[in-house]
């Protein structure tokens, strides 16, 4: 039987129905899950069994039966470890029903079957007695329901719950204990993720809203790679902090908790964002740690680690303040169930603070606007580049349009002189943040927005004017791989007859740009798991190889670059360019072409990015932000994601044998889609099926 399920195209914007194979969240949940990238950390493996075994022979020496809990199983790994090491018996919980079916695939193939017990169930609703789940409660506790946060998967009602009704009160566990540390900062990069910035805007200023910029922020936790935030990007104010830890063989309590840390400044500067991580200890000696700190805390930085499954977390405090060495500080964490949360007390402060509630947006601009998004508005270079263009194109007389989803591009539209300015904002929340700035910079009603499709829009809505300049940046809530903003363009032809002839369009086109790359660490995620790393298992059956082989995937997938240094291996080109001045073509682009290999290494796949060329020139990338060094590092905007594709096996090339990359890529107007057909390199690298572009 056919399934379908419905979906708004990003680049088109029309609401289609596409067919989906019968076991479709199957592959796709446990494909783009962290699975592969767990299955190759070899760190996080053998400390993990080193630990399991310690507790399986500290249960042996007290003369007791061996029963294990595994909760969040998995792919069954953590278990089969413990029966390895010696359980008598194992009961996994896996909530997931794909994956409990594919653990328990996973443990029959490797003749586990006998001694684990696989259960599809949350853990909260596992019975212990004659007709329960299990048959006797366990004496050893596994767990791996960590997530960047620590505690962000629920790990803290789960431990509730099985120390309440599934273990022995003398458990073991493993890990033992987690331990949160925090460090707090100064950041202008860090900082302009979190608030709207002052924006110089030829020779004028663009102020944020004030309740924008007393807005304690969104409440979500910002997670990334961040080994790769140079330490020349921040100034500690203050010593990395040790803010509580969790022993997890006893019972743990899901409430509210605060813990603080007192320090003294380092140095003086604006107390802005508080940098956390984790670490687990395995055993109860923490003789065996497993440490998510960045790398710039190593001794020696390319012994640290790498994993995407766990990472670190930024922070941002709900206002910065200013300090000043020898100062002395305190540092709070907070935590509910779910989350965690930071504030500072300075010693100025003549009455403690009672302790803040779990950041929310009251303004409504964090809502709008992702943390990559507010790095991209206070980017006053890049905003520089669109006042350029704006100069160039505008007109005392000029009637202007703006196609973007929270775009300043109007107010810049107006300040430099536009006689009339709209707005196609569809979002009411992007139309009031919108307001509320014009509003706090004396604007208020100076750039109309229109709430409208682009099709609905008529001549009407322009005060019988035709439009005279069509702007956008363009940018779009929905777009999640690069070409998605090619929905300027089925926008600039729904709008043609409202559009005066000799009508400027800004940007003019577009192109797309390709390059092959050799990661030093991303491969990881897509890479086969025939085997785990750490521990000597054939954890994946045929189904699940198949499954988890997406990893090798079909499709071009999202990744900002900039946490994932990788290597050119060939030059960049545009492969294929959009006409904005033109109407959206009826008929299919295609472009072939090839690159020749200029780099030895061992290629992973090819990175995919939009440039985007306001005017002849001035462009403005979301991929590159300049050339490729010599030795081929490459330099990738922080404010958007660029597309990957992984290639199903990598390739060692020495750069000296003439091997090329060819390519054909088509794009479906219809569709929106990009495709990549049959490609090939001297000898076969892609594989001879069509393989869609577009998730």
């Amino acid at each position: 039987m056919k399934t379908f399920c419905s979906r708004t195209n990003p680049t088109t914007g029309v609401l289609e129905w596409v067919e989906q194979c019968e076991d479709y969240d199957y592959h796709q949940e446990i494909a783009r899950s962290s699975y592969a990238d767990m299955l190759h950390d070899r760190d996080r493996n053998q400390k993990y069994y080193v630990g399991i075994r310690a507790a399986v022979a500290r249960v042996k020496a007290r003369g007791e039966k061996v029963i294990v809990l595994d909760i969040g199983t998995g792919t069954g790994l953590l278990s089969m470890m413990a029966v390895t090491a010696g359980a008598d018996f194992c009961y996994a919980v896996e909530v997931f029903k794909p994956m409990a079916e594919a653990a328990q695939c996973i443990v029959k193939k490797n003749g586990f079957s006998g001694k684990i017990k696989i259960i599809n169930k949350h853990s909260t609703d596992v019975t212990v007695g004659p007709d329960g789940d299990m048959e006797t409660k366990a004496n050893i506790l596994i767990t791996e329901l960590f997530d960047t946060e620590l505690i962000g998967e629920g790990a803290l009602p789960s431990y509730e719950h099985a120390h309440q009704n599934l273990v022995q009160e003398r458990c073991e566990a493993v890990p033992h204990r987690a331990t949160v540390y925090a460090q707090l900062v100064e950041s202008e990069l860090l900082w302009s993720w979190a608030q709207l910035q002052p924006v110089e805007v030829g020779g004028a200023h663009l102020v944020p809203p004030p309740d924008v910029v007393h807005c304690a922020g969104a409440h979500s936790v910002c997670d990334i790679q961040l080994s790769q935030v140079s330490p020349r990007s921040f100034t500690p104010l203050g010593p990395v902090c040790t803010m509580f830890s969790v022993d997890f063989s006893k019972l743990v309590s899901s409430s509210f908790q605060s813990h603080s840390s007192q320090f003294v400044a380092q140095s003086d500067g604006q107390a802005q964002v508080v940098l956390s991580w984790w670490d687990l200890e395995m055993d109860p000696g923490g003789s065996i740690v497993c440490t998510m700190a960045p790398s710039w805390t190593y001794t020696v930085p390319e012994k640290a680690p790498w994993r995407d499954h766990w990472m670190q977390s930024v922070y941002f405090l709900p206002e910065e303040s200013r300090v000043a060495e020898g100062e002395q500080l305190s540092l709070t964490v907070c935590h509910d169930d779910y989350s965690l949360w930071y504030s500072l007390q300075t010693h100025r402060q003549q009455k403690p603070r009672p302790l803040p509630s779990r950041p929310c947006c009251t303004c409504q601009a964090h809502l709008v606007w992702n943390r990559p998004r507010f790095g991209e508005l206070n980017d006053q270079r890049r905003t520089d580049s669109y006042v350029r263009a704006l100069r160039s194109v505008l007109k005392e007389d000029s009637v202007c349009l703006s196609i973007s989803d929270g775009s300043l591009l109007p107010v810049f539209a107006h300040m430099l002189g536009s006689r009339k300015v709209y707005s196609l904002e569809h979002s009411r929340m992007s139309r009031q943040v919108i307001e509320q700035l014009l509003e706090a910079n004396s604007m208020k009603g100076a750039v109309e927005m229109l709430g409208l499709r682009p099709e609905q829009l008529t001549t009407n809505d322009f005060g019988e004017q035709q439009i005279s300049v069509l702007i956008g940046e363009p940018y779009f809530s929905t777009s999640l791989l690069p070409w998605h903003s090619l929905f300027f363009w089925y926008c600039r032809t729904a709008l043609a007859s409202l559009l005066q002839p000799n009508a400027t369009i800004m940007p003019c086109s577009a192109t797309l740009h390709m390059v092959a790359v050799e990661f030093k660490d991303l491969w990881r995620i897509r890479a086969p798991c025939g085997t785990c790393e750490g521990f000597d298992v054939t954890p994946m059956d045929e189904m699940v190889q198949r499954s988890l082989d997406f990893c090798e995937s079909h499709e071009a997938e999202p990744h900002p670059l900039w946490e994932y240094p990788c290597r050119a291996l060939t030059p960049s080109t545009a492969i294929m360019t959009f006409d904005f001045t033109q109407q959206l073509p009826q008929e299919p682009i295609s472009i072939q072409g090839s690159l020749p290999f200029t780099r030895s290494g061992c290629c992973h796949g090819v990175a995919l990015w939009m440039e985007y060329h306001l005017t002849d020139d001035i462009t403005v990338s979301t991929g590159l932000i300049r050339p490729v060094s010599e030795q081929g590092e490459c330099e990738w905007t922080r404010h958007r994601k660029q597309g990957v594709y992984f290639l199903r096996t990598p390739w060692e090339r020495s750069g000296e044998d003439g091997a090329v990359v060819s390519y054909s890529f088509t794009f479906e107007p219809g569709l929106g889609d990009i495709k990549m057909n049959k490609a090939s390199t001297s000898s076969p690298c892609w594989g001879p099926e069509q393989v869609s572009l577009l998730t």
